[in-house]
Parts: C-alpha cells; sequence; structure tokens
C-alpha cells in the first residue's frame, strides 16, 4: 500500500516531529510512505479569507502533486476536511471535477486512516500518565471523526483516558478567527483549558495541532502543567 503523505504548513514549520512521528507509526504497521517534497498548501486559508480564485489555484497544483497514491494521509482534520469537502465546491463543473472526487476518496486524516483503511486500534504505544481528549470542530464536524482517535487512545499502555466537559465545544482558534475575534478566541480557549485541567490530566490530545497551538498558549500563560500532544506524538511513543 503507497501512502503519500500531506503535511500542513504549520507542521512543517513548527512541529516537524509530528509529521516524522506520523511516518514511525505508518511504517511500523507496514505501510509504503512516500513524500512529495513539491508539496506547498492545500489552499484553505486562501479559501476562508475569500480569495476562491487564489485557493483554486494552490488547490490544482495539489490536486497534480498527489495523483498516483493508494492514498493521502494527513496529520490535520482541518486540511483533510478541506480536500474532501470544499474542493468540490471550488471545482465543481469544471474539467477537474471527476478527479477532484476521486481525489477526496483517497484523503485521508491519520487517525481514521490506521483504524478503518488499516483496521489497527493497538500500535503498541506506551505512555504513563492521564490523558484528555479534544474534539476539533474539523474532525468532529467536517469528517465525523468521534470514535477512531478515542479507539487509538485506549490501546496505549499505561494511558488513562478520561473525558473533559464539552469536548465537542471549539477551542476559538478557528484559523482567522482567532485574529479577528481575539478576545472571543482567547475566552473559549481558557474554557477549553479549564475543562482539561478539572480532568486531572497531564495531556491535551487532538487530531490538529492548530488546536493544540492556541491552547498550549494559554497553558503557558496561564503557567499549568498540563501539556498537549497530537495522536501521532502519543502513538509514537514508548517504542
Amino acid at each position: 500500500m503507497i501512502i503519500q503523505l500531506f503535511i500542513p504548513c504549520f507542521i512543517d514549520q513548527l512541529y516537524p516531529q509530528t509529521a516524522f512521528n506520523m511516518v514511525k507509526v505508518l511504517e511500523k504497521l507496514g505501510c509504503e510512505v512516500r513524500y512529495n517534497s513539491n508539496q506547498t498548501c492545500c489552499g484553505q486559508p486562501a479559501f476562508n479569507a475569500g480569495f476562491w480564485n487564489d485557493a483554486r489555484e494552490v488547490s490544482q497544483k495539489f490536486i497534480k502533486d498527489f495523483r498516483g497514491a493508494d492514498y493521502i494521509v494527513s496529520p490535520s482534520a482541518s486540511c483533510s476536511g478541506f480536500v474532501k469537502n470544499y474542493y468540490p465546491r471550488l471545482f465543481d463543473n469544471s474539467s477537474l471535477h471527476n478527479e477532484v472526487r476521486e481525489t477526496g476518496k483517497r484523503m485521508y486524516e491519520f487517525s481514521s486512516f490506521v483504524t478503518e483503511v488499516l483496521e489497527v486500534d493497538d500500535v503498541g504505544a506506551t505512555l504513563s500518565g492521564k490523558g484528555t481528549y479534544h474534539d476539533s470542530c474539523a474532525a468532529l464536524r467536517e469528517l465525523q471523526i468521534h470514535s477512531a482517535p478515542r479507539k487509538l487512545l485506549k490501546g496505549v499502555k499505561e494511558l488513562e483516558l478520561v473525558e473533559m466537559d464539552d469536548t465537542t465545544t471549539c477551542c476559538g482558534f478557528g484559523g482567522t478567527f482567532a485574529v479577528k475575534f481575539e478576545p472571543i478566541s482567547i475566552a473559549m480557549g481558557e474554557q477549553k483549558v479549564a475543562n482539561a485541567v478539572q480532568t486531572g490530566a497531564d495531556y491535551i490530545i487532538s487530531t490538529d495541532m492548530s488546536c493544540l497551538m492556541h491552547l498550549d498558549g494559554i497553558i503557558k500563560n496561564k503557567g499549568f502543567t498540563i501539556r498537549t500532544m497530537h495522536i501521532a506524538d502519543v502513538l509514537a511513543s514508548g517504542w
């Protein structure tokens, strides 16, 4: 099985170890992992800002860069959801319409790929402590991902998984929302962190580093000891 990795901009620039850990897990599970170094952005920032023509140009490059792979796997529900759900809108009634639909079918967020395609619930990871899972809006609402990451986390040895209050509530990041509506974004993030801390968890875990980056800033500002971890980093622990 050949997998092409799509690594989002912010993971490439700020959290490259998360990408390496995803590769580590996929290779352990028997996948042939490839990385096209020509890849850039999926086009979501331009689309969300209203620059649809620019987004369409970037998206066309994405489609070209990822031709030929059995699957496209990304450590981001946000980017995966954009490709699957919004590319059809960008290319509706165009010459790329059928290829866009086919690309969307091959696009997977990391945790859903492991559980749904590889049909694996336990990757042999070990992480001591207590963790609480944050449902990102993109994972939960755009991709309907709820059970997949929880199944994988329950398979991690020495990790106790506990649910926080209002786990499905937005953390407040929302891309440009955090910039345009900073006070509201911060208040939402503070409530999310407070709910996580209340569980006594050592880790806040999620499929999306964008959410975790936002929450980590609040955690550091407040001086809490709880840590943020991407699910790929958790699943690569202890082996």
